[in-house]
């Protein structure tokens, strides 16, 4: 496996792939990565000839006040999962390397960024879109993968796709979680041990609402209801917010009759984390 810093490098690379007749996949991560990165890149694995693992903590998408400096990085030992799981290369570039001086050139997409996360952080998704642009520029993967935690994510970037004729196909894959439920993230590294045991009310209210959903209640109004009454039992637990929004267009929709996806994002001490789930 290789580690390389250089935009360049990976382009000459994928250029030797491509002469080859080799398919290319991309999994985009901003690294310090666990089993769900891991289940991305073994699908990844499993549908191309050859993938390409990116690790940028991406500056753009963070806000003034959140955790860019803190952001938990160990690229050695990302390294050693991406090659145990047969990734060909992870792309590792500096800040200067993907953003020249004076950079200007940014990809807005609204609609499907204008609730949910979109509303409690209003550049994260021309930060990611931009991102994520480059990336798909730099790789030009045949496939990339993402995961539904970050749903609207995934949202926006089949919509990004989509509206620009991106020759790339977007595949979303399935949480994984903990043992006790809690959704897989880097950032539960910033909880203490108070703070991992309450964290579990994210995941119970994931487990209500889709009880009530399967026993017939449609009721945005009753689901989410019941749903916030057992993050707000939780002394540690902030809501930021409890929605139901249809699942193409991120727009609320207070039925259970379509497609819709039921996300959350909740402060558990000053730790911001986010679960959700799909009603197809």
């Amino acid at each position: 496996m290789i580690l390389e810093k250089t935009v360049e490098g990976v382009k000459k690379q994928v250029r030797q792939w491509r002469a080859e007749g080799l398919s290319v996949g991309l999994v985009p991560t901003m690294g310090y990565l666990h089993e769900g990165h891991k289940s991305l890149i073994d699908r990844a694995v499993k549908e191309n000839d050859r993938v390409v693992v990116s690790v940028f903590v991406n500056p753009m998408q963070f806000g003034p006040t959140e955790d860019l400096e803190t952001y938990p990085r160990d690229i050695d030992a990302d390294c050693k999962l991406c090659e145990a799981a047969g990734a060909a290369i992870v792309f590792n570039p500096e800040v200067s390397e993907m953003y020249a001086e004076n950079f200007t050139t940014f990809v807005d997409t609204t609609g499907v960024t204008e609730e949910l996360c979109g509303k409690s952080r209003p550049i994260h998704f021309r930060g990611v879109c931009t991102v994520v642009n480059k990336l798909f520029n730099i790789v030009t993967p045949d496939r990339a993968y993402f995961g539904q935690k970050d749903a609207q994510q995934l949202a926006v970037i089949r919509r990004m796709v989509r509206d620009l004729n991106m020759n790339v196909t977007v595949i979303g894959c399935p949480i994984i979680r903990e043992d006790d439920g809690l959704a897989k993230s880097s950032r539960n590294t910033y909880l203490s041990k108070e703070e991992r045991q309450a964290a579990l009310v994210l995941s119970k209210a994931v487990n209500e609402g889709k009880r009530l959903i399967a026993e017939g209640e449609k009721d945005g109004e009753v689901i989410l209801g019941k749903m916030k009454a057992i993050i707000e039992a939780e002394p540690l637990a902030k809501i930021d917010y409890v929605e139901m929004v249809k699942w193409d267009t991120i727009e609320i929709h207070h039925t259970a009759d379509c497609p819709v996806l039921v996300a959350m994002a909740v402060y558990i001490g000053k730790t911001r984390l986010i679960d959700n789930f799909i009603v197809e």
